[in-house]
């Protein structure tokens, strides 16, 4: 019988033929924990008292890095000390990692066809390279510390097809928030997202990574993009070990297939308190405190040069403050190297290094009572930036910078040139 992609992958990692709705035991490639989920994890594993699969942990600090007070020390000194004691190779230390899912994929962990968990929601970045990755909670990392191994049930599939020429500023963000705003929050629970088309396959790969890791904001286990040679390029130089793509037979069962012309999106916004909340960015011009351009979601140097080209010569509104946070430290190097933080500087942007911060309201970012934010991450619910009354309005980078230099929420096209 045919298959989806998340019926293959979980079928060879079960060396079953399995289909949506079985309950499988399958071989896990890579398992990730970061400062927040690890120590949770670690705990748990060690109460097992079992032997470690040391070559499929990768331990990423990211979401307090650098830490911000003792508490958020403590975690990321528990983390630092598991690795030593357990002897993990993959662990990236602050000053040579990242925010955990940019670097997974720059660290050439992720590849097409690879089953991969992580002990954090958007962990489902990596079905932009052709992965099943999903998140999972701190004890089942702990489990798979021990076993390599985790039971999943086999999700049904649905299909999102969207073909056409893609305006100018429209980007893989768009793509993504106009296809939860039509399906909601829950549209897509537990199923795994399939999108295609032609206006993907025109997207970079830093695109596509935005469009799945936010496919967990429609409530979907996995969200997949077929790879292609653009995947495969990426991964030349960098790719760990062999791998094997997987790819939905053409007369797979689907649960829903919806089709979009990619001619016909615009940038977009999504609008307090839900991810689901979308209208056009044109339409939306209320005024902001604060922008900020950074996170798992569209903080890689595609997301960063988007911005520059719109800030060259321009400052940041009298009224609003910027924050530019690179992913990663590849990222950060070559912002530097290109001049994208001089351009950044000179506009009156304040430019960190790689950090969770400010995305889940930690720090580094944190909103005041009353104050708006749009941002490029992925949440926009209540208290997510800061205060519990704070509005957060999510949006692709040329969105983000536009906004910062008029001072209020913006169509690119108003300050393109």
């Amino acid at each position: 019988m045919s298959k989806t992609i998340a019926e293959k992958i979980l079928s060879a990692k079960s060396r079953k033929d399995v289909r949506a709705g079985d309950i499988v035991e399958a071989q896990v490639d890579y398992v990730m924990v970061n400062d927040i989920t690890g120590p949770a994890a670690f705990d748990e594993f060690e109460g097992l008292c079992a032997p470690i699969k040391r070559d499929k942990v990768v331990l990423i600090p990211d979401h307090y890095v650098p830490n911000k007070d003792v508490a958020s020390a403590k975690q990321a000194k528990k983390m630092r000390d598991f690795a030593r004691k357990h002897k993990v190779r993959n662990y990236f230390e602050v000053g040579s990692g990242g925010v955990c899912h940019q670097l997974m994929i720059e660290q050439g962990f992720v590849a097409p066809g690879r089953l991969i968990v992580g002990a954090d929601s958007h962990t489902c970045s990596y079905g932009a390279l052709g992965a099943f990755s999903t998140g999972i909670g701190s004890t089942e990392a702990a489990t798979v510390f021990a076993r390599g191994v985790l039971w999943f049930k086999v999700p049904e599939s649905m299909k999102f097809k969207v073909d056409g020429k893609l305006g100018r500023f429209v980007s893989g963000k768009d793509i993504i928030l106009t296809i939860i705003g039509d399906i909601g929050v829950e549209g897509a629970r537990y199923a795994s997202m399939e999108v295609e088309g032609s206006s993907v396959a025109s997207l970079p790969l830093s695109d596509r990574i935005t469009i799945s890791n936010m496919g967990i904001e429609a409530g979907a286990k996995a969200c997949i993009v077929p790879p292609d040679k653009k995947v495969y390029e990426y991964l030349r130089t960098r790719v760990r070990g062999s791998y094997k793509p997987a790819f939905a037979d053409d007369d797979a069962a689907y649960s829903d297939v919806m089709e979009y012309d990619g001619r016909k999106i615009v940038p977009v916004v999504a609008k307090p308190f839900l991810p689901s909340n979308v209208a056009p960015a044109s339409e939306a011009g209320v005024a902001i405190d604060q922008a900020y351009l950074g996170s798992c979601t569209n903080g890689r140097i595609e997301d960063l040069r988007i911005a520059a080209k719109l800030l060259k010569g321009r400052k940041v509104h009298a009224g609003v403050r910027m924050i530019v946070v690179p992913a990663t430290k590849e990222v950060f190097d070559a912002a530097v190297r290109e001049g994208l933080v001089k351009v950044f500087s000179d506009a009156g942007a304040y430019v960190s290094g790689p950090t969770c911060g400010a995305c889940l309201g930690g720090y580094m970012g944190v909103l005041a009572p009353g104050e708006r934010c749009v941002s490029s991450t992925n949440r926009n619910f209540v208290g997510r930036m800061g205060a519990k009354d704070s509005e957060v309005y999510l949006a692709s980078p040329a969105v983000v910078t536009a906004s910062a230099i008029k001072g209020r929420i913006a169509d690119p096209s108003e300050v393109a040139r």
